[in-house]
């Protein structure tokens, strides 16, 4: 599983835009379709809203890949 950590530069960023900033979509409209079929959980919940807001300390998973989300604070993990 990949494991990428994500640095937030503000309160909060989109679920479309987060995907699409982690490469993990190749555009915001594909984000947004990954969203509306179900295939993305947030804390471990199935999650349909494409702009709902994640926050450092969330987690936002899909199949393969796992995104932390950090503020520029935290202290970065290494991955094995």
């Amino acid at each position: 599983m990949t494991q990428i950590t994500f640095e937030l530069r503000g309160d909060f960023i989109a679920l479309d835009s987060l995907l699409k900033a982690t490469g993990l979509a190749e555009s915001g409209g594909r984000a947004k379709t990954m969203v509306s079929e179900g295939m993305i959980q947030v804390d471990g919940q199935d999650e349909l809203r494409k702009t709902c807001k994640i926050r450092a300390g969330q987690v936002v998973s899909l199949h393969g890949a796992r995104i932390r989300v950090v503020t520029p604070e935290e202290p970065q993990e290494t991955s094995p």
